[in-house]
Protein backbone atom coordinates (compact mmCIF):
# COMPACT_ATOMS: atom_id res chain seq x y z
CA UNK A 1 0.00 0.00 0.00
CA UNK A 2 2.86 2.39 0.74
CA UNK A 3 4.40 1.83 -2.70
CA UNK A 4 1.04 2.36 -4.43
CA UNK A 5 0.48 5.50 -2.38
CA UNK A 6 3.79 6.97 -3.57
CA UNK A 7 3.08 6.43 -7.27
CA UNK A 8 2.26 9.51 -9.34
CA UNK A 9 -0.07 7.53 -11.60
CA UNK A 10 -2.12 4.41 -10.94
CA UNK A 11 -3.52 2.53 -13.95
CA UNK A 12 -6.30 -0.01 -13.50
CA UNK A 13 -6.80 -1.77 -16.81
CA UNK A 14 -9.92 -3.76 -17.79
CA UNK A 15 -11.92 -3.27 -14.61
CA UNK A 16 -14.80 -5.68 -14.87
CA UNK A 17 -13.10 -8.31 -17.00
CA UNK A 18 -13.33 -10.67 -14.02
CA UNK A 19 -15.67 -10.15 -11.03
CA UNK A 20 -13.86 -9.43 -7.77
CA UNK A 21 -14.33 -11.27 -4.50
CA UNK A 22 -15.43 -9.15 -1.56
CA UNK A 23 -11.85 -8.83 -0.25
CA UNK A 24 -10.56 -7.81 -3.66
CA UNK A 25 -13.24 -5.16 -4.07
CA UNK A 26 -12.47 -3.74 -0.62
CA UNK A 27 -8.74 -3.70 -1.38
CA UNK A 28 -9.34 -1.88 -4.68
CA UNK A 29 -11.45 0.69 -2.86
CA UNK A 30 -8.73 1.17 -0.23
CA UNK A 31 -6.09 1.74 -2.93
CA UNK A 32 -8.26 4.33 -4.69
CA UNK A 33 -9.23 5.99 -1.39
CA UNK A 34 -5.58 6.19 -0.35
CA UNK A 35 -4.71 8.18 -3.46
CA UNK A 36 -7.93 10.22 -3.51
CA UNK A 37 -7.12 13.79 -4.57
CA UNK A 38 -3.38 13.07 -4.26
CA UNK A 39 -2.52 10.97 -7.30
CA UNK A 40 -3.76 10.46 -10.84
CA UNK A 41 -5.76 7.35 -11.68
CA UNK A 42 -6.63 5.90 -15.07
CA UNK A 43 -9.30 3.20 -15.23
CA UNK A 44 -10.24 1.34 -18.39
CA UNK A 45 -13.41 -0.74 -18.54
CA UNK A 46 -15.93 -1.99 -21.05
CA UNK A 47 -18.68 -1.47 -18.47
CA UNK A 48 -20.77 1.60 -17.78
CA UNK A 49 -20.77 2.88 -14.20
CA UNK A 50 -24.21 1.34 -13.66
CA UNK A 51 -22.76 -2.13 -14.27
CA UNK A 52 -19.81 -1.85 -11.87
CA UNK A 53 -21.82 -3.28 -8.99
CA UNK A 54 -21.82 -6.63 -10.80
CA UNK A 55 -18.02 -6.59 -10.61
CA UNK A 56 -17.62 -5.24 -7.09
CA UNK A 57 -20.62 -7.04 -5.60
CA UNK A 58 -21.74 -4.27 -3.23
CA UNK A 59 -23.82 -1.23 -4.15
CA UNK A 60 -22.47 1.04 -1.40
CA UNK A 61 -18.85 0.14 -2.12
CA UNK A 62 -19.43 0.67 -5.83
CA UNK A 63 -21.03 4.08 -5.28
CA UNK A 64 -18.19 5.18 -2.99
CA UNK A 65 -15.53 4.00 -5.47
CA UNK A 66 -17.20 5.75 -8.42
CA UNK A 67 -17.62 8.89 -6.33
CA UNK A 68 -13.89 9.04 -5.61
CA UNK A 69 -12.89 8.23 -9.17
CA UNK A 70 -15.33 10.64 -10.84
CA UNK A 71 -14.63 13.63 -8.58
CA UNK A 72 -12.49 16.08 -10.61
CA UNK A 73 -12.33 13.43 -13.38
CA UNK A 74 -12.07 13.66 -17.12
CA UNK A 75 -14.24 10.81 -18.41
CA UNK A 76 -13.65 9.61 -21.95
CA UNK A 77 -16.31 7.32 -23.40
CA UNK A 78 -15.63 5.54 -26.66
Amino acid sequence: MKQLGRADLLIIDELGFVPLHREGAELLFNVVALGYERQSVIVTSNLQFGQWNTVLGDNRLTAALIDRLAHHAHILAF
